[in-house]
């Protein structure tokens, strides 16, 4: 073989004869039937059956908790707005109730209330400590 391109033609011709007996063989189509008579394999297939139904139970009961948990946090979140809000409304009834028995005290007339409790001063809050309750004595 003299010729070039009669050579590039078998060496091309050889590689594509090559890399056709690789894919056949890589494909293992005589073992198909041994496989399907393998006793692992069969408890195998019906094991991950058993653990993709037990996934989606499992998935199905984390959804249904996380539902439950966003529903109550909303729920927590609105009930926490609330609270915020009355906490505001009589911190501003303090500081409106403060200012008003300052604003009225140092005035040289006096004239009195109707009402006692709008008037009055905010009692101060005292601390105590208290003996604990139970003592406990060795013989």
């Amino acid at each position: 073989m003299t010729s070039h391109v009669g050579r590039l033609y078998a060496l091309g011709v050889a590689v594509v004869a090559f890399f056709l007996a690789w894919a056949l063989v890589a494909a293992h189509p005589w073992s198909t039937a041994k496989a399907a008579r393998d006793p692992r394999l069969s408890a195998l297939a019906q094991r991950e059956q058993r653990l993709r139904q037990e996934s989606k139970l499992v998935q199905q009961i984390v959804d249904r908790r996380f539902s439950d948990y966003r529903r109550q946090f909303a729920a927590y979140k609105a009930a926490l707005a609330r609270r915020q809000a009355q906490i505001a409304a009589a911190r501003a009834a303090a500081a409106r109730l403060a200012t008003a028995t300052t604003a009225s005290a140092p005035s040289a007339s006096y004239t009195p209330s109707t009402s006692y409790a709008a008037s009055a001063p905010v009692p101060a809050v005292r601390v105590v400590t208290l003996p604990p309750l139970v003592v406990t004595r060795t013989s």
